[in-house]
């Protein structure tokens, strides 16, 4: 199964990961919400946000929620092909990102 390896490939271990958007940054695209519609959307304000896991709009700056580990690969496309490098997906336990702009 796929599902398995991709995790592994793209994954920082075990560590549970979380991403924010930067609405200084974003661009309104929709490039994310394209990837990831679990995890993001355009409010009415033409920006993108992060969404809570029962489907709520985080708007709080810097607002973050927790990627599912089904849905990395599209979290992480997201942040990489996202034209205002403004998602970044870091680990719960450190804060250290580990896709997105500011990533090591």
């Amino acid at each position: 199964m796929t599902v398995g390896h991709d995790a592994r490939t793209v994954g920082e271990g075990q560590d549970p990961l979380e991403v924010w958007i930067d609405q200084d940054l974003c661009t309104g695209d929709g490039i994310c919400a394209q990837y990831a519609p679990e995890v993001f959307e355009l409010d009415i304000d033409g920006l993108a946000y992060v969404k809570s896991g029962d489907d709520e709009l985080l708007q709080a700056p810097r607002a973050t929620t927790p990627v599912p580990l089904p849905l990395l690969r599209d979290v992480v496309d997201s942040a990489k092909e996202c034209p205002g490098d403004c998602i970044h997906v870091r680990r719960v336990s450190d804060k250290v990102e580990v896709y997105g702009p500011d990533a090591e």
